[in-house]
C-alpha cells in the first residue's frame, strides 16, 4: 500500500516498501507514531504518553480481517467482550488504491464502512489528526470520538488497553498480562515478534538472497523452539494462556495459507509441527476466535501484494484448511 507524505497520499506501493528495506536487503519495520494510551482513570500510560479516559461508546477501532496486527485487536475485543463498548469498522480485503478502504460492498457483507466519521480511507483519519503526517497508515488504529483524533496505532499497546482499561464496563475479567508474568511475557514476546510475527515479513520482503536466507533460518529455528516448548507445557509461559499466545496465533493461523507460499516460508508447513498444530487448533476453536479470521480474505490480501506476486493470482489451496483447524486437538 502507499503512504502519506506531509499529509498527502502517495500510491506507489513499491516506494513505500522501499523505505523499510535496509542497505543489506533486509526488511526493517517502521515504528508506529500515534502512541497515546487509554487508561481506566485517564492518567498517562506506561510509556508516559498522554492518557485518555476509558469510557463506553467513546472509542472507534479501525481494523481489517486480513491483517495479523489488527487480528490481535479483534481477538482481545472478543475475549474481553467489548464489542458493545467500542465500535468497529472493517476494511474490505485486497489491495486498493488509497490503502485501507472502508465502504459498503455486497461481496464482503461482514466488512463495515466508517459510520463514525464517514472516512472512506484510513489515511483520512491520520491526516485529519495530523495535517502534515508522514508515514505508513496501519490497522489497528483506535480513534477518540470526543477529541476527533487518532489515539494509537500500535497493536501491542492497543491489546493491553483492551485487556485492562475497560474492565469497569465488561464482565470478562481474565487478565492476559498478569503482573507476575510481565518479565517472562516480555522475553517471549521479543522472540515471537522479531523472529516469527515480523520474521515472515522479513522473509517475504527481503531483497537479497543473504537477507532472505538469514530470516528464513531464524524463523524456523524459532518455530522449532516453540514446538519443543509446547511439548513440555500447554502455553508459551506455562499453564496460563497470556497475551504472548494471542500475539503468536495470528501468524500461525495464516502460515500454511499465506506465508508458506507468498512469503517463501517453505522449509516446512505449520502442519509439520504436531504440537504447534494442535495448539493452533485449540486457540482457533476457543469461543469467539474463529469469527475473527477469514482464510480467503487473508489469501486475497497477501497474494495481492504486487511486489511479491505481480500477477495477483490467488492460489486455490491449501485444500479444506478451515476444516483442518476445526479438527479435534489433543490438548
Amino acid at each position: 500500500m502507499g503512504m502519506l507524505i506531509d499529509g498527502d497520499w502517495y500510491e506507489d506501493e513499491k516506494a513505500a516498501l522501499s523505505r523499510e528495506v535496509g542497505a543489506s536487503g533486509s526488511f526493517v519495520r517502521t515504528e508506529s507514531q500515534f502512541r497515546n494510551w487509554i487508561t481506566d482513570d485517564g492518567s498517562a500510560g506506561p510509556t508516559g504518553e498522554g492518557g485518555y479516559l476509558a469510557e463506553p461508546d467513546r472509542y472507534h477501532l479501525y481494523v481489517a480481517h486480513t491483517c495479523p496486527w489488527a487480528h490481535r485487536a479483534l481477538i482481545f475485543l472478543n475475549l474481553k467482550k467489548l464489542s458493545k463498548i467500542i465500535s468497529v469498522s472493517y476494511a474490505i480485503p485486497g489491495r486498493h488504491q488509497g490503502g485501507w478502504n472502508f465502504r459498503d460492498d455486497p461481496e464482503f457483507p461482514d466488512c463495515t464502512p466508517d459510520y463514525v466519521n464517514g472516512f472512506e480511507y484510513l489515511h483520512q483519519a491520520y491526516s485529519s489528526s495530523q495535517n502534515k503526517y508522514t508515514g505508513k497508515v496501519t490497522v489497528p488504529t483506535i480513534w477518540d470520538k470526543k477529541t476527533k483524533q487518532v489515539v494509537n496505532n500500535e497493536s501491542s499497546e492497543i491489546i493491553r488497553m483492551l485487556n485492562s482499561s475497560f474492565n469497569s464496563y465488561t464482565d470478562s475479567y481474565e487478565d492476559y498480562y498478569p503482573k507476575e508474568l510481565h518479565s517472562e511475557i516480555s522475553s517471549i514476546n521479543d522472540i515471537v515478534y522479531n523472529d516469527i510475527n515480523n520474521g515472515v515479513y522479513r522473509c517475504g520482503f527481503a531483497t537479497s538472497q543473504s537477507a532472505y536466507d538469514e530470516s528464513v533460518k531464524l524463523l524456523f529455528n524459532s518455530l522449532d523452539m516453540v514446538e519443543t516448548k509446547l511439548n513440555k507445557q500447554p502455553y508459551l509461559t506455562g499453564d496460563k494462556i497470556t497475551e504472548s499466545d494471542w500475539r503468536l496465533f495470528p501468524t500461525l493461523i495464516r502460515f500454511d495459507a499465506c506465508y508458506h507460499g507468498a512469503f517463501k516460508c517453505n522449509l516446512r508447513m505449520l502442519r509439520d509441527y504436531p504440537n504447534i498444530t494442535n495448539y493452533t487448533r485449540q486457540l482457533y476453536q476457543m469461543p469467539g476466535i474463529s469469527e475473527t479470521f477469514n482464510f480467503s480474505y487473508a489469501k486475497k490480501n497477501y497474494y495481492g501484494i504486487e511486489k511479491i506476486n505481480p500477477t495477483g493470482i490467488v492460489p486455490m489451496g491449501p485444500y479444506n484448511i478451515e476444516e483442518f483447524y476445526n479438527r479435534p486437538h489433543n490438548r
